[in-house]
């Protein structure tokens, strides 16, 4: 893989198989909705459900695979798995009115896109979440389900695919674009034109220099500086960044 170039990477507008228009980022993105339901009762929710009010939306249930797992927010119901799911579904008189999001990260990346595509098939609507000191540039365009949190920034003609997250603090600079399902922990930085591919995590302190790529399903371990491309389904730490694993390929 050879480090990309910004004009040609601009041109390069999709970058997963299964590409999905992009949507222009615009204030709290609920596409009318006024309730909202999360798919995952840990952490994440806790983060996500703290950026509802300033998006008009009321969290009406979350939803987990995990057996025995209690609901992490007051009179909040949690539902397990599809089951508890599609039992709750059939009492919604109109799912389209209903938002949702996907709330795990990490390396999950090809899980939570899977996750929102059984959603949206069920007629659920996904939104994209930004938090109230967020960064998105106007020209930005950020994909369905995706998720921008405190003090993070999207710059200026950058693109994000399906239900990214780009946590705390973190920053994709100028025409970077990011896959489906790409997760940005607290604190990693992209420097400008950087490409990384679907379900790729970029651990939390971690540096990317301009113009690199990061191959899908790869891990930049937490700190690491990265100074040349990552191959797919690699893991790579420390600085400068080295490969020391290898992922099992995942598809959505």
């Amino acid at each position: 893989m050879r480090g990309s170039d910004c004009a040609s990477t601009t041109s390069k507008r999709n970058l997963s198989r299964n590409a999905a228009p992009r949507v222009t980022i615009a204030p709290a993105m609920t596409g009318g909705a006024r309730e909202i339901v999360f798919w995952g009762a840990t952490g994440q929710a806790k983060v996500l459900y703290e950026i509802l009010p300033s998006m008009g939306l009321r969290l009406v249930a979350l939803f987990d695979d995990t057996p025995g797992l209690r609901s992490p927010l007051a009179g909040v119901p949690l539902h397990e798995g599809r089951a508890g799911f599609e039992r709750w579904l059939a009492g919604v008189t109109d799912p389209s009115s209903v938002a949702c999001l996907v709330a795990i990260g990490g390396e999950h990346g090809a899980p939570r896109v899977r996750i929102q595509r059984y959603l949206e098939g069920n007629g659920l609507r996904p939104v994209t979440a930004v938090h109230s000191t967020a960064y998105v540039a106007a020209n930005a365009a950020v994909g369905a389900g995706s998720q921008i949190l405190a003090q993070a920034v999207v710059a200026v003609e950058s693109e994000l695919g399906l239900a990214c997250i780009v946590n705390t603090a973190a920053t994709v600079d100028h025409e970077t674009r990011l896959g489906d399902g790409v997760h940005l922990a607290p604190g990693a930085h992209l420097a400008g034109c950087v490409t990384v591919g679907d379900f790729a995590m970029i651990g939390t302190g971690a540096a990317v220099l301009p113009r690199l790529r990061i191959g899908a399903g790869a891990v930049v371990g937490a700190g690491a500086v990265v100074i040349h491309d990552v191959e797919p389904w690699t893991v790579v730490a420390g600085n400068p960044a080295g490969v020391i694993g290898r992922r099992e390929p995942r598809e959505a």
